[in-house]
């Protein structure tokens, strides 16, 4: 294994879950700017997501309960119940919900051909 859980898990998977986050609070209205003041992010950041030139790999919406919670969360956001830390904590424990779940294993074996997820349990395990 070259690529090991926690960089995919930073790499692509928090990526791909904040690209979500910016993309729903886009539909709820937000303009650029204000998203990224609330995510503590750039406004060229976010121009990125929503064209899909950063976290675009891994498609959240593919993953209904993840789907929901990053709904739920945008909501928490636009009603200011959260900070920065805990807008990323919320992110850092549904990457890692996804590895726990096993909604990476195949994307991990196509970075990285070393990994089997036939004989890995190691997220199941750890996260699961």
């Amino acid at each position: 294994m070259k690529t090991n859980a926690f960089e995919v898990a930073s790499r692509y998977v928090y990526p791909s879950l904040r690209r979500r986050l910016v993309e729903i609070l886009y539909e709820n209205g937000l303009k650029q700017t204000e998203i990224a003041q609330l995510l503590h992010i750039t406004q060229s950041a976010v121009s990125r997501y929503l064209r899909m030139d950063r976290g675009a790999l891994i498609d959240i919406k593919a993953f209904p309960d993840i789907d929901i919670q990053i709904r739920h969360l945008a909501k928490e956001i636009i009603e200011g119940g959260l900070d920065e830390y805990e807008i990323h904590a919320e992110l850092v424990k549904l990457s890692l919900t996804m590895l726990g779940k096993g909604y990476v294993c195949q994307f991990h074996s196509k970075i990285d051909p070393e990994v089997n997820p036939a004989e890995c349990n190691v997220c199941l395990e750890l996260f699961g």
